[in-house]
Formats: structure tokens, C-alpha cells, sequence
């Protein structure tokens, strides 16, 4: 029955077996030992025992000595056994440590990363997220001969509201507003908070300017639904008006600087004439 044991125990492990798995492996390969080295002993115990009371034959003596050298190699490899399992058991608690240290310091780094790249109050992507997705889809537009559109969009008033109520009802106002600009957008276009009370949103793949009028209609709707805000003892509903400007590639530029710049100029005139939104391409002022 020991032996059967022995021989599962003793197959060869996969390369894939874990050292907590070995170290399994020898603690029972241990456990055998010992019981191999306690019947051992039993038995050459009771060979002396039948043996005092008659005469050995030298045969019979040579065989109870190499019996009891086996026993004793038995017990020295139990004792070597336990020693390779408590070094095994430290390198187990060492790794395990180590595992640990090292996915802390990845979780680490995943937030820094996501912090490097978000805006830590509205979780947003922040500008240099939003430059380079900007530049990457002006890459794809290029290549494949498609439209991208970028807009500006910038709450009006917005400071009025920081100096009345303050900036803690300021802060809850553009993380509602932001949560809403997303949802208005696709699953597939870029909304960055700029700075401020200001956003910038990339669509990409646009095919025509309804389109694009349609998703801006669509912001603003959202946009234009009261926040309904609770502070302290207080309960403000907020009513908060966009203005956004619409740049398209190529038409109203070639590069990310170009884009940002002529939506942000459009935005302006959408905030001066109170309509919402409006196209750099349609502007009756000059560019400059």
C-alpha cells in the first residue's frame, strides 16, 4: 500500500506544478518516509525480541544489521525531508510576499497611469488623452479620406454659479453636466473636460453635417435639463445653457492645434449670438 502511494506521489509533476503544489508533494512524501522508518523500527524490534531466547545464525544477524542501517538512512532522510520542507515553506511565504509587492506596485502604476490620463473630478479624459486620440483619428481620417469633427463646448455663466453657491455646487454642476455630455455622445467619439467649465468632444467617422447638428441638438437638450442639486440644508435646481463650436477635417482644419483652436473660435460666436451652437465654416468673421 506504501509503495502504491510512493509511486503516485513520486510521478513526474508537470512543469506547470506550482511550488505550494511540491511543497504538498514532499510534506506526504514525508509523511511516507516516517511511516516507513516507524515500521521499520517496529519490525527489527520484534526480530530482536523472537531472536533473544534462541541463536542467531550469523545470516540472520547480517540482515538484522542491514536492516536497522536501512532505518537509520530512513529516519536521516525523514529529518532531511522536514528540513527541505521548512526551506520549501519559507520560499513559498517569500514568493507569495513578493506576488503580493508586485501586483500592489502594478496596481499602483494602473492608477497613476488612469490619473496621468483623466480628470481627477469629473473622470473624464483629460487634454493630452484627448490629443492623442485627436491625433490618431486625424490620422485615420487621412488616410481613409473620412470626416472627424471636434467641438468645443463651454457652459455659460458658469462662474456666476461658483460665486453664488460656491464651488462645492460648482464642482457637483460640471460633474452632472460632464455625465450628461457622454451620454449624448456614441460609444465611439472622445469627451475630454478641457479646463475649467469647458469640454471638448471628438467624433469620429461623421458622415454629414446633420449629423453632426444632430448630436449637438442632442448635448444641448441634455444639457439644458435642470440639475437638481442637494448641499447641506439647500436645494438648488440649476439650469445650465452650451454653447459649442463645431470644426471639421478637413474643411476647418488639418491639424489638432487648427481643429481646437477654430471650434473654440466658433463656440464664441455661438455664446455672442445665443444660438446653441455654430460652425467655424459658416462664421461671417474672419477666421483671424
Amino acid at each position: 500500500m506504501q509503495k502504491n502511494k510512493a509511486a503516485r506521489l513520486l510521478k513526474s509533476p508537470s512543469p506547470a506544478n506550482s511550488l505550494t503544489q511540491v511543497l504538498g508533494q514532499s510534506e506526504r512524501v514525508k509523511d511516507i518516509v516516517e511511516e516507513c522508518a516507524d515500521g521499520l523500527s517496529s519490525v527489527n524490534a520484534g526480530i530482536k525480541r523472537e531472536l533473544q531466547d534462541g541463536e542467531i545464525s550469523p545470516g540472520i544477524e547480517t540482515a538484522l544489521e542491514e536492516s536497522e542501517t536501512i532505518e537509520g538512512k530512513v529516519q536521516d532522510a525523514s529529518k532531511a525531508l522536514s528540513l527541505v520542507n521548512l526551506a520549501l515553506t519559507e520560499e513559498v511565504q517569500e514568493r507569495t510576499i513578493l506576488q503580493e509587492r508586485l501586483a500592489a506596485a502594478e496596481k499602483q502604476s494602473d492608477e497613476a497611469l488612469y490619473a496621468s490620463l483623466h480628470d481627477p473630478l469629473t473622470g473624464l479624459p483629460n487634454r493630452v488623452l484627448f490629443n492623442d486620440r485627436l491625433e490618431h483619428g486625424l490620422a485615420h481620417a487621412k488616410r481613409n479620406g473620412i470626416s472627424l469633427v471636434v467641438m468645443f463646448l463651454d457652459l455659460d455663466d458658469f462662474k456666476r454659479i461658483n460665486d453664488t453657491h460656491g464651488h462645492e455646487v460648482g464642482d457637483i454642476v460640471l460633474t452632472t453636466i460632464a455625465g450628461r455630455i457622454k451620454q449624448a455622445s456614441r460609444d465611439e467619439d472622445t469627451v475630454c473636460r478641457h479646463g475649467g467649465d469647458e469640454f471638448l468632444c471628438l467624433l469620429a467617422e461623421i458622415r454629414n453635417e446633420r449629423d453632426i447638428t444632430a448630436i449637438a441638438d442632442k448635448i444641448i437638450a441634455m444639457v439644458n435639463v435642470p440639475c437638481d442639486i442637494q448641499v447641506r440644508d439647500i436645494t438648488l435646481s440649476l439650469v445650465i445653457q452650451p454653447s459649442i463650436g463645431i470644426a471639421i477635417f478637413p474643411a476647418d482644419g488639418t491639424t489638432a492645434d487648427a481643429l481646437i483652436a477654430n471650434a473654440d473660435k466658433a463656440m464664441y460666436q455661438a455664446k455672442r449670438n445665443k444660438s446653441g451652437y455654430a460652425l467655424f465654416g459658416n462664421l461671417a468673421v474672419s477666421p483671424d
